[in-house]
């Protein structure tokens, strides 16, 4: 396995690789860069293929968490984890003090939150054996109840406000009624997702890995189920991938009917360069990534600094619509694709500190 190397390396500070043979751990952890504070990511577990796709994952996943928190003006790097296993039939106790005990050896340069497979009872185990955990302390609601530290409802709501500037800038409108939406994932950030937009009055169609996710969707917001193979070619207004990366590729860019993309997942594009050119040729708009699923770091990143205050968390939050806006106009100015433009002025910022705002 090549690392220094790899195609998705770019200078990462540190690539950890950790085994617990008694546990069954095997993980890896990835610290892009910590020039605007420490590397803060969430750990995913998920039953990879083989190593390389693990390796190819965190490298590309630490990569964006430091895109994501420049753009979204926060005072941290960007890291990952990622847990190779079945998060469903592999996950144990054990392995998570393992992965906490992996985690502290990083002495502090990498900070981990919840991600797709881990929540935050797993984050309280990892906790345990190390300090460097985030996104587990109960927090204030705008309604005045408290909720868990698990920052997905944050993450949904961002890219619900990143969705609507899209269908704003792309579709000219900005009453939701009627709109159709393909949802491909609904685990804990695409359900609320689906819920938000299904309160505005949108149509939704879903496919998930899991039929119970399914279900949930069609039972609680009357969406229609369809196949992970029908998902891109519906004749929709939205596509919102919201599950794993490398879903945007020559063979599903060709099928989409959506003129938005607009998702949670992380890493959308394949190949960034030719996909993101394939999507603007044929006037499909897509919300960047780490610029639309922000929200969840925010949060976490709040957190990290003492502000309880929900009224102020979701003011940052919506800052989304106003960075997409930017994003979305200089693509059109300058005939760029608008992850190139994303990449330019996330770079510009972590690249120079002094020119990042301290979240409230």
């Amino acid at each position: 396995m090549n690392v220094f190397s790899h195609p998705d390396f770019d200078e990462h500070e540190k690539v950890l690789f950790g085994h617990d043979a008694e546990s069954g751990l095997s993980a890896i952890i990835a610290v892009h860069n910590t020039n605007l504070g420490p590397a803060l990511g969430g750990c995913r577990m998920w039953p990879y293929e083989n190593d390389d796709e693990a390796l190819r994952d965190v490298l590309r996943l630490s990569r964006g968490m430091t895109y994501k928190s420049a753009l979204a003006n926060l005072p941290l790097g960007g890291g990952k984890a990622v847990i190779i296993g079945n998060p469903r039939e592999h996950k144990t106790p054990e392995l998570l003090r393992a992965m906490g005990r992996l985690i502290e050896s990083a002495c502090g340069h990498y900070i981990t939150a919840e991600d797709s497979g881990t929540s935050v009872p797993d984050l309280k185990i990892m906790a345990e054996e190390t300090s460097f955990v985030a996104g587990i302390h109960e927090k204030h609601c705008l309604d005045g109840q408290t909720r868990s530290g698990d920052p997905s409802p944050s993450t949904a709501y961002g890219v619900f406000v990143g969705l609507k500037a899209a269908v704003q800038h792309r579709l000219g409108r900005t009453d939701l009624t009627g709109l159709k939406v393909a949802i491909q994932g609904v685990g804990n950030v695409g359900f609320r997702l689906a819920k938000h937009l299904k309160d505005a009055g949108a149509e939704l169609w879903v496919t998930d890995i899991y039929d119970d996710m399914v279900q949930r969707c069609v039972n609680e917001l009357g969406a229609a189920a369809v196949t992970a193979e029908e998902i891109f070619g519906l004749d929709v207004d939205v596509f919102a991938p919201c599950a794993l990366g490398s879903v945007l590729n020559d063979d599903t860019i060709a099928q989409l009917k959506a003129t938005v993309v607009a998702g949670a997942a992380n890493n959308q594009l394949e190949n960034d360069d030719r996909h993101g050119e394939q999507l603007r040729q044929r006037g499909i708009l897509y919300a960047p990534d780490y610029a639309i699923n922000s929200g969840g770091i925010i949060d976490v990143c709040y957190e990290r600094l003492g502000n309880d205050d929900p009224d102020a968390l979701n003011r940052h939050i919506e800052t989304i619509h106003d960075t997409l806006m930017e994003i979305f106009t200089r693509s059109e100015q300058e005939q760029q694709p608008t992850h190139v433009v994303a990449d330019a002025v996330a770079k510009e910022r972590f690249t120079n500190p002094e020119k990042i705002h301290q979240a409230a």
